[in-house]
């Protein structure tokens, strides 16, 4: 597949040129403005390479490539000048990022070999980004397979969390959602760290010590320490750390930081973990917004009524229902609507977990062993009638 490259310029007889030059090797589009150009990569792209001439009304090549970079950071920016000062120059580097820069006029040999390098360019952070993409999808799989493991009940409380976020994602819009979706998957992951006794007294409402209690707080500090060590996952340590920082500045961590200060993640994980919360005790989402609305201090409010707004504009057209299946049956991704027990009463997968690979190869080992209670019950969507 050929790589597409956009050229912008206003004048319409060197697009032409180029056009000549370059039919055959390249799936090329002109635009005459940088208006007409910002269009084009919405409705076009992606473009591997963008070509821009730098004396253009309106909105020069330099405000031009600033905007491509922004809206399409991988595409590979070259500027054709005719006046190639130092002050331009920088600027462009500066601003616009930019690869490479032509003179004017530009010979057809000199630029087929900057839309080469830029192709290549382009293809090299491409696949970097793939790889990277698939190591991390990889070893957060694997994080949070364990947590699966280790914590059947913080797993089924991130996968509730995780849902919910992800119900709310189109009013926020942000090209960083993942992040925060990422934080809801591994907000308890520092659970792992907690001796197995404190944990089932933790699970089961019995009686800790003050180091147990203490232990319990830091989760969210030990979770970050654990997840800032991956490449790129920077930002969701930091939601995990300050999830429970509330907004008056109280809470954990025990520091300055308050208010706006506090990561917008962690703002919004806050209001979405307490929103299921207080869901998952009987409440309805009306009276929980209530409840949540009347404790002053606690979350950002703008964010809190943007979400309450939300949800009374956007009412799901999908009920959840309960379908009994066999152990047969049971495949990765589906839903539990109750807990999995074996045969001898141990229960082996905590209701509104999602089945993954590795807690079906657990279940098939205990069928063999021991055998599963069936029937099995999973949720069932389906749309309001």
């Amino acid at each position: 597949m050929k790589a597409k490259i956009l050229f912008v310029d206003d004048e319409q007889n060197i697009l032409a040129a180029f056009k000549r030059q370059l039919r055959g090797r390249v799936d090329m589009d002109t635009a005459n403005s940088g208006r007409e150009g910002l269009e084009l990569l919405e409705s076009g792209g992606p473009y591997a390479v963008v070509v821009s001439d730098m004396r253009m009304p309106e909105m020069d090549g330099i405000q031009f490539l600033s905007k491509v970079q922004e809206k399409s950071p991988d595409t590979i920016r070259l500027m054709l000048t005719g006046n190639a000062d130092q002050g331009t120059a920088v600027k462009a580097v500066n601003e616009g990022r930019v690869f490479q820069f032509l003179n004017k006029p530009c010979s057809e040999k000199v630029m087929n070999q900057a839309l080469q390098d830029g192709i290549q360019q382009y293809r090299l952070a491409r696949a970097e980004k793939e790889l990277l993409a698939k190591t991390l999808n990889g070893s957060i799989r694997i994080l949070t397979d364990i947590l699966s493991m280790a914590d059947p009940e913080g797993f089924t409380q991130s996968q509730s969390l995780k849902k919910c976020i992800k119900s709310f994602a189109p009013m926020f819009k942000d090209t960083n959602s993942w992040e925060i979706e990422l934080a809801a998957m591994l907000f308890s992951i520092g659970k792992v760290t907690l001796p197995s006794e404190t944990m089932t007294k933790s699970r089961e409402k019995i009686a800790l010590t003050g180091v147990e209690k203490d232990m319990l707080v830091r989760i969210p500090e030990i979770g970050s320490r654990l997840i800032k060590s991956i490449p790129r996952l920077g930002n969701v340590a930091r939601i995990i750390l300050y999830q429970n920082k509330l907004f008056d500045g109280s809470g954990f961590p025990r520091d300055s930081v308050s208010g706006s200060e506090i990561p917008e993640g962690s703002r919004k994980l806050k209001i979405f973990s307490d929103l299921i919360h207080l869901e998952s005790k009987g409440l309805s989402r009306r009276l929980a917004f209530e409840k949540m609305k009347s404790l002053k201090g606690r979350y950002d409010e703008v964010i809190l009524d943007r979400v309450i707004a939300y949800s009374k504009d956007n009412d799901e057209n999908v009920v959840e229902e309960k379908g009994a299946i066999t152990f047969a049956e049971l495949k990765e991704g589906n839903l539990l609507a109750s807990d999995i027990e074996s045969t001898d009463g141990m229960r082996i997968a905590a209701a509104g977990c999602e089945i993954s690979q590795l807690l079906l190869e657990k279940l098939e080992n205990f069928n063999c062993m021991v055998g599963l209670k069936e029937p099995i019950y999973i949720k069932v969507f389906v749309e309001k009638r």
